[in-house]
């Protein structure tokens, strides 16, 4: 839905409309200020703001140039690296050689085709995993000072940060009403709702089983790709994505527990 709004307001004003939108919806359904937490500490939460600004900005970035199965699971390396740098076993060698088998499956099909690979695609892809990574990183901390308040929060922060990259790209088109409803269904399916079920589901599952259920977001991505997008995906790269997913299964089922956190696309 939000690659549809591309054309109107760019990868930038499009993650810009969803984070500031799904913002005030986390923020009037939660209401942090509510329970502050004395002596918090903020740094972390500003990190996770920072994480969650750059985790969107730059995975839309990779949306405008990339097939969309190929883009989240490029993406999905960076949640994958934190779970396999969180646990120091032989079995993590494996998971490492499977991801990289399923990245060049992804990006190597159209190199020996010569069909001219988008690089600075897979390098925005690239960045939304290293932001995805830090989130997680910063999440832990941020999620024991904060709590429920949290995602709201962080959702704010990321607002503020996106914000200028959003009025440079787009403008007064912002203001757009007739793009209003689009962008609030945008927020709403995007933001609002996933980090809601996704705290919902972490009180409530293990640990390994919800990291194994996220694995198959890739999946997901190439699936809705293929039937909004009318993105197809060659032989190999299929194959590529799912050695990611398997790659994440395994890592997320050996890895410790204290490595798990939500996703902020």
């Amino acid at each position: 839905m939000a690659k549809s709004l591309f054309p109107v307001l760019g990868a930038q004003g499009t993650a810009t409309l969803r984070i500031i939108l799904g913002a005030l919806m986390l923020l009037a359904v939660t209401r942090p200020w509510r329970s502050w937490p004395a002596r918090a500490p903020v740094l972390p939460l500003l990190g996770l703001g920072l994480a969650t600004a750059g985790a969107v900005l730059f995975f839309y970035l990779a949306l405008g140039r990339l097939p969309q199965g190929v883009a989240i699971a490029l993406q999905f390396l960076g949640p994958l690296g934190v779970a396999i740098a969180g646990s120091r076993r032989a079995a993590d060698l494996i998971w490492t050689a499977l991801a990289a088998a399923g990245v060049w499956g992804l990006v190597g099909h159209d190199m020996s085709a010569g069909t001219g690979l988008d690089l600075l695609g897979v390098f925005w892809a690239l960045c939304a995993a290293a932001s995805w990574a830090a989130y997680i990183v910063w999440g832990q901390t941020a999620t024991r000072a904060f709590g429920r308040g949290t995602a709201p929060l962080a959702v704010a922060i990321a607002a503020l940060v996106i914000l200028p990259f959003g009025v440079a790209q787009a403008g007064a088109e912002l203001l757009r009403l007739d793009l209003l409803p689009w962008a609030l269904l945008v927020a709403l399916v995007s933001t609002a709702i996933p980090f809601t079920l996704e705290m919902y589901a972490l009180n409530r599952l293990p640990a390994k089983t919800f990291a194994v259920l996220t694995s198959l977001e890739p999946a997901h991505g190439a699936l809705f790709g293929l039937l909004l997008l009318h993105e197809t995906l060659a032989l190999s790269q299929l194959g590529g994505l799912a050695a990611v997913i398997a790659a994440a299964c395994g890592a997320a089922w050996t890895s410790r527990p204290r490595t798990q956190l939500p996703a902020p696309d």
